[in-house]
Order: structure tokens, then C-alpha cells, then sequence
């Protein structure tokens, strides 16, 4: 049996390694668009700021036995009738026939509608090659500023890693507090902390054009929507990224949430014998019992897996995801899961959200450090819904956050978690965990709000 993934990114290795493990006879062809299977795209920010000098660390395995990873392989069309692949190599295009074929063609970045996008100056940042031109643009010629248009995830990340660097960096923002997928009251604590460091925020605006500078042709000017002028060497633009689906979708594959690719939880696709997974596929939300879209290496990770093992006569279903995501901004950790308060009401839920803060560990024991939470629960029925947390990098925040996934994975009541048998000494937590004072908050809210507390569910 001839197995074939179209992608070597998060989901298309670990599809692959899967299959080989599980059946070591199934011949494995993999194609790869770029020269750089299965690398931490994740760290990017980090091989930029210098933290990781040598960009082959970012490789997640250096080594896949059993697996045939053809680089520099762009697939261009699928014919699902004829079981064939045609890949282009080297100005070459060959067509590859599979008995089970996997797609994991990840995302692509979204390209605003920006005058000056394709200035010298201006980068995307989304693939190893794009870090690569970054990188370049920092060594070649002095380098003292940046504008970073976007404030989610990447802008963040590269605001720390620049300022780092030594670079002036100003961010722009279009919503109203940086990151969006935290409440407004944690992205204000975050803007807090860019400006602590140095960056220029501006919220609730846009990048309108960018043009190069006439008296110095190496730098730019960026305007934005109140009318200001920010001048740089090195523009970024993270605007964000879509499900890269059009190979499967010229195939004939379906597609459904932000035209990502539609699969089971067997991550089969209505194409016969075509599985897919990772960032091009929606993904199965485990508290809205429904697809949605979340771009996550951790989600592509245990997708690959569930595709490799059925493409080799396996029956596994993929379990769910709550959208669990960590976050670095200099000193402060930024984490959260499940749904936030807006979200829920959305969904049909009664949400109630409690904000609390507590000290990492026992006040006695130095370097205790605030941790500012936020619960959400349903209170109709006292089940968890969600949290978000926010602190010192150094405080374990990102397990905390994991406490609270792990309780929303089993179905969990907001007051299970006081239950939890958490470990506990002075320098590390509290007899009491932050996540169970907060669980505590939750319930003191829930009785003032309706005069009962709910009795836990069977």
C-alpha cells in the first residue's frame, strides 16, 4: 500500500511517523513544498531575537525513518478519480499514483489590501524562508526600528523579540486591546507590559499604506487610520492566517468553517481514501460539540496522528480541542482555554465570568508574584467553561492553564476543581492552588448571584 502526505509541517510528520509505526510494510511518500520538514514554526520569534542563534534548532526530528521526504516537491493537483498526485520539481511535474493519500497543506498568510505590501522592506512571517529574509534585513544594513501591524500572537512575539534586539518597535493594533483572543482586562494588563519595554502601542487602528521614504530610501513610513506616520526600517505585517484548502478544494473536497477543509473526527474528507489534517482542516470543538477553526500546532499534532493511523486501517476519532494556547510577552505569560464569557453567551450558555488574582506560592517564601484569573462557568448548571490567566513567565502559569484544560476535558463543574489533589510546598504553590482560588471566587459569585450553589452533576 502506497500512502502519500501532501505536507511536512506539524501534522504531515506526524501522519507519517504514525503510519510507519503502526505498519512498517506501508510505503510512505512525503512531499514537501519548502527544505524544512517538521521545523518549530513557533520559533521563529526566537531564532529573530537571538535567543536560538542556529535556525536548525527549530527542527522538531532531524531524522524520519521509513518515511520517503521529498523536498522541494509542490503538489499542484489531485485527481481523486485516478489516485494521482502532480507534484512539480526542479520545473518537472510528475504525477504519483496512492492507494491512501493525506493532506496537511497547513495555512497561509493573510495579505491585506495594503499599498507597499511588496516594498523590500515589508515581511510577512509565516514559513522558515520568510525568517530567513527578516533575518537578512537585520544583518545587512543598519536596522533601529520596526512597525509591527497586528496585534495577536506573531506581532507580540516579534514585539519581544525586536525590542530585544535593540530595535524602536511600534505595534498597531486594530482592536481595542492587544491580543483578542484574551478578554479586554488581560490585553490591557499585556499592553501594560509592551509599554513597560519600550513599544509603542496604538490600539483601535489600521495600516492604511506604506511607502518608501524619498530622502532615505532604506526606510519606510507607515500610516494608519488616525492619521499618524510611524517611520521604520522593518515592517511586519501579522495579519493573521487562513486554511490553506484550495489543492484539496479543486479536488473536490469540501469545504465549511472559514473554507477550511471538512473532515470527520476519523479526519477522513468526503473524498474516498483522501484524509486530512492540521492548519487547512476545521476543527472538531470539544465544548461546542461542533467544528469550528483553530490554528494550533498541538491540535495539528494529534490530528496527523488520528489521519495516519485510519490511513493504515485504524478507527480512531479525534478527540476535540478547547483552543488551549500559551503566550510570552517579555515577562508575562499569557494562557488560556475553553470559551470566553462573550463566546459562551454566543453559544447558547449562561456564562458567568469571575475575576480573582493570588500569589503563585506562600507569601513567606520570596519572589511570590500576582497571578490575575478569569473563570468562566455556565450558571445554569456550575459547568466550566473556560479561564484565562495572566503573570510572571517564571510562575508555572502555563500548567495552571492545563489543570483547567484537563477539568474541561472531562466535562468538569466549575467547583470539581477544588477537588483536584494538586501537589503543594511553599516555593511553588499554596495548600490551596491559584486555579482552586479562583474556582473558589467562581462559587462565592455563583451563591450571591442565585442564593444556592449547585449541587455537582452525576
Amino acid at each position: 500500500m502506497h500512502l502519500v502526505v501532501i505536507g511536512g509541517s506539524d501534522a504531515g510528520i506526524s501522519a507519517a511517523l504514525r503510519a510507519h509505526e503502526l505498519d512498517p510494510g506501508v510505503e510512505v511518500t512525503l512531499f514537501l513544498a519548502d527544505d524544512y520538514p517538521n521545523f518549530s514554526i513557533c520559533g521563529l520569534p526566537y531564532y529573530l531575537s537571538g535567543e536560538t542563534p542556529d535556525w536548525r534548532d527549530l527542527a522538531h526530528r532531524k531524522e524520519f525513518p521509513g518515511i520517503k521526504v521529498l523536498r522541494r516537491h509542490r503538489a499542484l493537483e489531485i485527481d481523486a478519480a485516478r489516485r494521482t498526485v502532480s507534484v512539480e520539481h526542479k520545473g518537472a511535474e510528475v504525477a504519483t499514483r496512492y492507494d491512501k493519500l493525506i493532506v496537511a497543506t497547513g495555512a497561509t498568510p493573510v495579505r491585506p489590501e495594503l499599498a507597499g505590501y511588496d516594498l523590500p522592506n515589508v515581511f510577512p512571517l509565516h514559513t522558515m524562508e520568510d525568517s530567513f529574509a527578516v533575518h537578512r534585513r537585520l544583518q545587512e544594513s543598519p536596522c533601529e526600528s520596526a512597525v509591527l501591524i497586528g496585534g495577536g500572537y506573531i506581532g507580540l512575539e516579534m514585539a519581544d523579540a525586536l525590542t530585544q534586539r535593540g530595535l524602536a518597535v511600534t505595534l498597531l493594533s486594530r482592536t481595542a486591546t492587544v491580543l483578542p483572543t484574551v478578554d479586554a482586562e488581560i490585553g490591557l494588563l499585556v499592553e501594560e507590559e509592551l509599554r513597560r519595554h519600550g513599544v509603542h502601542v496604538f490600539t483601535n487602528v489600521a495600516a492604511t499604506q506604506i511607502e518608501r521614504q524619498e530622502a532615505s530610501p532604506s526606510r519606510v513610513t507607515v500610516s494608519d487610520t488616525a492619521n499618524k506616520t510611524h517611520s521604520a526600517d522593518l515592517v511586519i505585517v501579522a495579519a493573521g492566517a487562513r486554511p490553506d484548502s484550495s489543492l484539496a478544494h479543486r479536488a473536490g473536497a469540501q469545504l465549511g468553517v472559514r473554507d477550511a477543509i471538512v473532515v470527520t473526527r476519523e479526519m477522513r474528507t468526503n473524498l474516498p481514501d483522501v484524509f486530512a489534517a492540521g492548519d487547512c482542516v476545521e476543527t472538531y470543538h470539544r465544548l461546542l460539540r461542533r467544528p469550528t477553526y483553530i490554528s494550533l500546532g498541538t491540535i495539528a499534532h494529534k490530528q496527523g496522528r488520528v489521519a495516519g493511523e485510519n490511513a493504515v486501517g485504524g478507527d480512531q476519532a479525534y478527540p476535540g480541542a478547547l483552543g488551549t494556547q500559551s503566550l510570552k510577552v517579555f515577562d508575562l505569560a499569557v494562557v488560556g482555554t475553553g470559551l470566553r464569557d462573550r463566546q459562551a453567551g454566543a453559544e447558547g450558555f449562561n456564562p458567568l465570568t469571575v475575576a480573582s488574582s493570588a500569589n503563585d506560592h506562600k507569601a513567606y517564601y520570596p519572589g511570590a508574584t500576582p497571578l490575575h484569573m478569569r473563570m468562566t462557568g455556565d450558571l445554569s448548571s456550575g459547568r466550566l467553561l473556560g479561564a484565562q490567566i495572566v503573570g510572571d513567565r517564571k510562575a508555572e502559569i502555563s500548567k495552571r492553564i492545563d489543570i483547567v484544560a484537563a477539568a474541561l476535558f472531562q466535562e468538569a463543574q466549575v467547583e470539581d476543581l477544588n477537588d483536584l489533589d494538586l501537589s503543594y510546598t511553599p516555593p511553588f504553590s499554596s495548600p490551596w492552588d491559584p486555579v482552586q482560588i479562583a474556582a473558589q471566587a467562581w462559587c462565592t459569585k455563583l451563591r450571591q448571584s442565585v442564593g444556592s450553589q449547585y449541587p455537582k452533576t452525576a
